[in-house]
């Protein structure tokens, strides 16, 4: 079987090259657990040799903070041998923004001796899935990703200038949200995303001008390969920044890039399907099944636990205020966008759960996994959802989720939910990482205290 895959992968290989002829050099990119893109660049009479599996990395590569650092106490402990890395034909594209003809391919670790690396977060989700499968269902899954579009540039202050400007050259005091003609303005940079999407085989659904200036997010379709699902969202992220800086723009997917305007989220759409395709949230009144509930319920169970996969980053919990859109507490709801678990309004085949707590800085690897392990969590063990909540979400539940990053690294270390879905190795050093991380944040002082104490 392996044998056969290898020969298919190579026969679409050589398509591929004869498909585009003047491609000179590709990007071969491994996601590391921090959500940064590592990788080498593969001159195209290499290619062939990355997949047929002969392409090395340090085993730490999947283990950098998000400065690009290793940790020093995981690098010594091992000796930072070398792994293998296994490309995915599936994710073989051109990269249309790119100064010279360019290809890109996705790819995981394996150790040397074959087995998929415990870091490797595309072999991470690829278990989960898995795992449901084994209980008779697939997940369909879809991102929505808001991102901020800016001038390439700062202020005296440092701060990043918006696109979107009031008359004398200032942020306006909202965003137009929804408004086609906010989108017209920003035309020439929208459609060349859009085509960049389509090149990548990449499943657009919308583009929408977002609440805040400058704010903006692009949607894709559903899809029932939560690993591909995963793979499009950041190949969308990719596309964004490399169509914007072509155009002389900025696109960040920062949490929360202004501290008075909208934060930017991924939320994410997920139902079940059986083995002939039903969907098994649908009992035929939108209401949704018990599995549903019991899916709903593992989520929430396993929320807070998961908070630090859904914000990674110090910025991320400056995203979570009162009356943000951003959910303070597990709870859910139909059609109710002030919880954090929506059963929006549709036809009953299209049940389905929106998860809203994670950022757009989050990997989305990392989201959906976690997404899935809190559905499994409640499937397996018939968890229960309270009543859901109608109206005001922010008036009904107390905040209950990690406010701060220390207190989300704390639960996510501390946690058998994490252990159990996504292995001890991982979860130490994830932790080790994000303490890595925040002890370099530690050490900065900001203006804002010199402005307070001196």
């Amino acid at each position: 079987m392996e044998a056969i895959i290898m020969a298919d992968s190579g026969e679409r290989l050589q398509a591929f090259l004869d498909a585009h002829p003047d491609i000179e050099v590709f990007e071969v990119i491994l996601p590391d657990i921090a959500g940064g893109l590592r990788g080498k660049w593969v001159t195209r009479d290499k290619i062939h040799s990355v997949l047929a599996g002969e392409l090395k990395l340090p085993a730490s590569s999947l283990a950098f903070d998000v400065f690009g650092r290793d940790v020093e106490a995981l690098v010594f402990d091992t000796g930072d041998g070398d792994s293998y890395c296994e490309a995915d034909i599936d994710t073989l594209v051109p990269v249309p923004w790119a100064s010279r003809p360019t290809g890109q391919i996705m790819m995981s670790m394996r150790d040397p001796e074959g087995t998929p690396s415990p870091l490797d977060t595309r072999f991470l989700l690829e278990g989960l899935v898995n795992r449901c499968k084994a209980l008779g269902y697939t997940p369909v899954m879809a991102s929505e990703m808001e991102f901020y579009l800016l001038k390439d540039g700062e202020d005296d202050l440092g701060r990043p200038l918006h696109t979107q400007t009031d008359r004398v050259g200032g942020v306006t005091c909202a965003g137009q949200t929804y408004s086609l003609d906010t989108m017209a303005e920003m035309g020439e940079v929208m459609h060349a995303m859009r085509d960049a999407a389509t090149a990548q085989q990449l499943p657009v659904d919308t583009l929408t001008k977002e609440s805040a200036p400058s704010q903006y997010e692009i949607n894709l379709l559903h899809c029932d390969d939560a690993l591909i699902a995963a793979d499009q969202a950041i190949m969308l992220q990719r596309a964004i920044r490399g169509v914007a800086r072509e155009h002389g723009l900025l696109a960040t997917f920062m949490a929360k890039p202004f501290g008075d305007l909208a934060g930017s989220g991924m939320h994410v759409h997920c139902s079940l399907v059986d083995a002939e395709g039903n969907n098994v949230f649908d009992d035929g009144t939108g209401m949704g099944t018990p599995l549903l509930r019991q899916a709903i319920a593992g989520c929430m169970a396993a929320m807070a636990d998961s908070m630090l996969l859904l914000a990674p980053n110090l910025n991320s919990y400056r995203r979570f205020q009162r009356d943000s859109h951003a959910p303070l507490a597990p709870c859910w709801g139909y059609e109710n966008r002030t919880v954090s678990l929506r059963v929006p309004a549709d036809a009953p085949t299209a049940t389905r759960l929106e998860h809203r707590v994670a950022g757009a800085d989050a990997h989305p690897h990392l989201v959906l996994a976690a997404i899935l392990a809190g559905m499994l969590h409640g499937i397996e063990n018939q968890l229960e959802a309270p009543d859901p909540l109608e109206g005001n979400a922010y008036e009904q539940v107390p905040p209950s989720l990690p406010r701060h990053w220390p207190e989300a690294i704390e639960a996510f270390s501390n946690s058998d939910f994490i252990r159990e879905y996504f292995g001890a190795e991982f979860q130490r050093v994830y932790t080790l990482i994000k303490q890595q991380e925040m002890d370099e944040f530690d050490r900065q002082v900001t203006p804002l205290e010199y402005d307070a104490s001196l």
